[in-house]
């Protein structure tokens, strides 16, 4: 790792001195105005961006990932390993902590020093903790199976900003395939019954398409449905990496690797490149459907970024159980669990049932 070509280290002295001018507090990151702010007397600075460092993340070629690798955080940093839900996550070394932000576990401990790849680029707060609350609030009211008394009660502990790992690639794709597309007919029987039949057509051919900012998670101690519920994310609406912009708050070690990230990222775009060939067969021969479609693509000009994205967790008490919940802290999307009314979800059954009772009376659908 003595190649630090095109990686833009920090100056360390420089990018750590976060005191406070006029009361000697630490700042910490405002998400309302994306300054440097002290929660004593207010203070407020802007965070300087020099002219000679890229405003953004910047794309690094994939193949030369283990000669670039940057393990300059431009703040000496510890890591700390939560024994019970397996978080690792990166603190200020002069930053303590006795409870896990994710799991709010108190089992933490020192995990040992280890090279670990500083964030080319981070997604700032865009959403501030109280703005995070009131998004839950409208959010949990329009959970039609959450009980009444649930949403009038719930009342969130409090927010817990963290910045979660992830991979982003960037790729040329040429695939090739071949498949069946099918032109569907509707053709009338003896006793004068309409039905379908769909007449099936071999094709083949090429697709080119650049792909930009694949997202991978690349932690493994989180639910993955509640995360992707978040997305989207705006992955350009990145700024370079710089120490102040996480102040405060606590970002999380990456445990899953570049190359295995890669890994995930092709079993996503093959899906996505498959869906996207498919309606292009579709309208290319004025098709109603695709089968067996076969690709065999190849990837080239391969980059990442790895980037820091923003999440409000926080989690609220219903009849002795807890559910969690986080917030976008870029967009305001929320996603989360809630408990479940049954009289509700028998009532909603029950009304599902009647409608296609009377829908079948009617004869709709004969």
């Amino acid at each position: 790792m003595d190649d630090f070509n095109d990686i833009n280290i920090v100056d360390t002295k420089e990018e750590t001195d976060k005191k406070c001018p006029q009361c000697g507090g630490v700042m910490n990151f405002n998400p309302s105005t994306g300054n440097l702010k002290c929660p004593y007397c207010d203070y407020e600075e802007t965070i300087k961006v020099e002219k000679d460092i890229s405003k953004k993340a910047e794309e690094l070629d994939f193949y030369e990932a283990e000669h670039t690798a940057n393990c300059n955080w431009g703040i000496e940093t510890k890591t700390v390993l939560c024994k019970a839900c397996g978080a690792e996550s990166i603190y200020d070394a002069l930053q303590t902590s006795a409870v896990c932000p994710f799991c709010g576990s108190n089992q933490v401990m020192n995990a040992n020093d280890k090279d670990t790849m500083a964030p080319g680029g981070v997604v700032p707060f865009n959403i501030s903790d109280k703005q995070a609350s009131e998004l839950f609030h409208k959010w949990i009211h329009k959970r039609w199976f959450c009980p009444k008394l649930a949403k009038d009660s719930a009342k969130p502990k409090r927010f817990k900003g963290i910045y979660l790992p992830y991979w982003t690639f960037d790729t040329d794709t040429f695939t090739s395939y071949r498949g069946e597309y099918g032109i569907d007919h509707t053709r009338k029987d003896k006793d004068g019954n309409t039905h379908v039949e769909t007449t099936w057509h071999r094709t083949s051919g090429t697709h080119s398409e650049f792909i930009n900012d694949e997202l991978v998670l690349a932690s493994t101690n989180h639910d993955m449905s509640m995360l992707q519920k978040l997305e989207p994310f705006n992955t350009e609406d990145n700024k370079s990496y710089k120490p102040e912009y996480i102040a405060g708050f606590v970002a999380e070690r990456y445990s899953l690797g570049l190359k295995d990230a890669w890994k995930k990222a092709i079993v996503s775009i093959k899906s996505d490149l498959k869906h996207n060939i498919s309606n292009e067969i579709e309208m290319e021969h004025h098709a109603d459907r695709v089968r067996n479609l076969d690709i065999n693509t190849e990837f080239n000009n391969i980059t990442y970024k790895y980037l820091l994205l923003p999440i409000w967790v926080s989690n609220f008490k219903y009849n002795d159980k807890v559910y969690q919940f986080m917030v976008n802290g870029q967009t305001g999307k929320v996603a989360g669990k809630t408990p479940i009314s049954i009289p509700k979800v028998i009532i909603t059954v029950v009304g599902v049932i009647a409608i296609i009772a009377i829908l079948y009376y009617l004869g709709v659908f004969s």
